[in-house]
């Protein structure tokens, strides 16, 4: 090879990546559009002859690779959990007095910044090169979609040395948006091309992320604003300001209107200002993100199954529109509860047509006085789920009628019943058809058991014929007696046959959910799924085991441990496993002390700090504790097993001292941590 040709093509690499960065992520293009694509054309050239110049992080890769048959899934080091939201100022004093609490301190400032409304993605980096970009998915497995992440221009390829070394490894996440300019133009030539057209840049974002074929995604005007931190090695980070600057030096596109280190005060002034900054923004925002600036801190504050203890969403009013109830109707769920659902003269909110709204409960009716036929203002909470906000008093005839919830449940004619001291009314009988439907409509469902072609009129359908009387018998199901059907036919009752026996091996977690068990949701079947090797282990572990997991909460480990000791629960499990359902898992990680820390005597204990630690700091302590099993709360109650106490310690070694709980001091908790008991 001409060594010339080999300097030609570094130096082309080198000049596309740079002037890459100016035009995409800085604005500020250094040479035209021509110039540009005549060096992306000749180092193709060069590359297409010589491949063993085409490196990982050249810009060619952002072209386009050949098209994927199906996308690989991939686990997140960390999880990328979901954002608890607040609506009001006093959600977000809560959210503050909360942090306060937990962290025994006086201050805490905060960085915000806008609540992108685009797709989320994590980009795994090692030695400095781009090696994986995978999808959010469920916050703890994500698709696989690098060849189309390369194409984004923001994205760097490989990160920029020029100000920072870049650590062994960094997992950078953030959000790809489309700008609003591009979404226009884009439908623009989907409509000159007889294309359907997109219904919101969000929508375009994630269609364009999950193109099989990377050269259409390449066509795509997508951008990514960095973010968020998942695992990293070889570098530190104090606070979340800090490590948003570091993203820019390595060449991310950082959001421009983000604040670092401010107060709470100055955090819900900037809230107003961003309200008033939206219209005329480029791209969606629907609300303001609030993180915990201090990266030691968000560690002592942790997570809890589905958010971060340390981060919170500020949401921007819900778009509302004003409409007629047509009608109330009762759903019966799964779990026997009867909920009012408002029928609704269909009406555009924000962007979407609504003809139903949930009314929550009959509580809900009578203290918003909703009745038949009332015109009301109807918002989109969060932006997402219908909701009636008020009837509009003025515009009553006095032909409006009052609801009454019904004395039996509208499917089953059984009575219903409601508990003291909570709002739900239910259907009191298990063998109703609604419940049953519902139910197998959540095991087959996509989160559990995933089985294709078996929809909600099907489902009623097999459940209407007493062909399914729970879930075990859609497993014996056979081509013959779905054909006879209506609108089976051989074809698809093969088809739904052979995706049934394709479902029968099933992760661990996915049974859990399916099972609909109260209170656990796909994330705390994940966390379970860690925690258990199997389904028998899980079955017999004791509350105060299921208390000791981080993050699952009394009401989850309530639920799990009164569900299976339901001797009709353990039965349907039996079925399951005689039809022929195989259980693995694949998330259950053996700790190389696992003996260990099974015979540790912190190994599910429930231990409270307090105080000041000298030779360690609180943060640390709680990690080596929970590494140990033991749960490390901040609250002394009844269940407290141990209180370490530093200096200074205060009203919390008082009420430990009142209810007999086990006191350990410093050296108490440095000698039991690395002998497994006290002296």
């Amino acid at each position: 090879m001409d060594l010339k040709i080999k300097e030609e093509a570094r130096r082309l690499q080198k000049e596309l990546t740079f002037h890459s960065r100016q035009y995409h992520v800085l604005d500020d293009p250094l040479i035209s559009d021509h110039e540009y694509d005549m060096m992306l054309r000749r180092l193709k050239e060069i590359e297409t002859l010589f491949p063993e110049l085409s490196v990982e992080d050249s810009p060619t890769k952002r072209i386009g690779a050949p098209p994927l048959e199906s996308f690989e899934s991939a686990p997140h080091t960390l999880p990328m959990l979901s954002l608890d939201n607040a609506f009001s100022d006093q959600d977000i004093t809560d959210f503050h007095n909360r942090i306060l609490k937990n962290l025994e301190t006086k201050k805490v400032l905060y960085t915000v910044e806008p609540k992108l409304d685009g797709v989320a993605v994590e980009l795994r980096y090692e030695e400095g090169i781009l090696v994986r970009a995978t999808t959010r998915g469920d916050g703890f497995r994500g698709e696989v979609i690098t060849d189309n992440v390369r194409t984004i221009r923001s994205v760097p390829l490989r990160l920029d040395r020029d100000k920072k070394n870049p650590p062994a490894l960094i997992e950078v996440r953030g959000e790809v948006i489309i700008f609003e300019k591009d979404f226009q133009a884009l439908n623009r030539q989907r409509l000159e091309k007889g294309e359907s057209l997109f219904a919101n840049p969000r929508n375009a974002a994630a269609g364009s992320l999950r193109q099989l074929d990377s050269k259409i995604t390449a066509k795509r005007p997508l951008a990514m604003f960095a973010y968020g931190l998942g695992q990293v090695q070889g570098m530190d980070f104090n606070t979340q300001a800090e490590f948003l600057e570091t993203l820019e030096a390595f060449g991310f596109r950082v959001n421009p209107h983000i604040r670092k280190g401010i107060s709470l005060k100055e955090a819900l002034v900037f809230y107003g200002r961003l309200q008033e900054m939206r219209p005329d923004l480029d791209y969606e925002i629907d609300g303001m993100v609030i993180k915990v600036d201090r990266i030691d801190m968000q560690r002592a504050l942790g997570e809890k199954i589905k958010s971060p203890r340390w981060a919170i969403a500020y949401k921007f009013p819900a778009t509302q529109e004003t409409s007629t109830i047509n009608d109330i109707r009762v759903q019966v769920g799964r779990t026997g509860t009867l909920t009012p659902v408002a029928e609704l003269a269909p009406v555009r909110v924000g962007g979407v047509t609504v003809s139903r709204a949930t009314l929550h409960n009959e509580d809900e009716i009578i203290r918003k006085d909703i009745r038949i036929g009332d015109r009301v203002l109807v918002v989109r909470a969060g932006d997402v789920i219908p909701k009636v906000v008020k009837v509009i008093d003025s515009a009553r005839t006095g032909d409006e009628k009052e609801f009454c919830m019904p004395r039996f449940c509208p499917v089953c004619n059984s009575p219903v019943s409601r508990l003291p001291d909570e709002a739900a009314v239910k259907c009191i009988n298990s063998g109703c058809p609604a419940q049953l439907k519902e139910r197998i409509r959540h095991f087959v469902s996509k989160k559990g058991f995933d089985v294709d072609g078996l929809g909600k009129k099907l489902v009623e359908l097999l459940v209407d014929k007493d062909l399914v009387k729970d879930f075990a018998d859609l497993f014996s199901l056979e081509q013959s007696t779905l054909a006879a059907l209506d609108r089976m036919g051989e074809k698809s009752a093969q088809n739904l046959v052979n995706a049934i026996r394709h479902a029968k091996r099933v992760s661990l977690n996915r049974l859990l959910f399916a099972l609909g068990i109260d209170h656990t949701g796909e994330n705390a079947a994940m966390l379970l799924a860690r925690e258990f090797p199997g389904l028998p282990e899980l079955m017999d572990a004791d509350q105060l085991r299921l208390e000791s997991i981080h993050g699952l909460g009394e009401k989850g480990s309530t639920a799990i441990t009164r569900f299976f000791s339901i001797p009709e629960n353990r039965a349907v499990i039996q079925r399951l496993l005689g039809a022929g359902v195989e259980i693995f898992n694949d998330l259950y990680r053996l700790k190389e002390d696992s003996r260990e820390e099974q015979d540790h005597v912190f190994s599910a204990k429930t231990i409270v700090l307090t105080g000041t630690l000298e030779t360690m700091t609180r943060d640390e302590a709680k990690t080596a504790l929970r590494d140990l099993g033991a749960k490390v709360t901040s609250t002394v109650s009844s269940k407290t097993d141990f209180l370490i106490a530093g200096a200074k310690a205060g009203s919390k070694l008082a009420k430990a001292k009142n209810l007999n709980i086990t006191v350990l001091e410093e050296s108490d908790l440095i000698h039991m941590l690395a002998h497994g008991k006290r002296d």
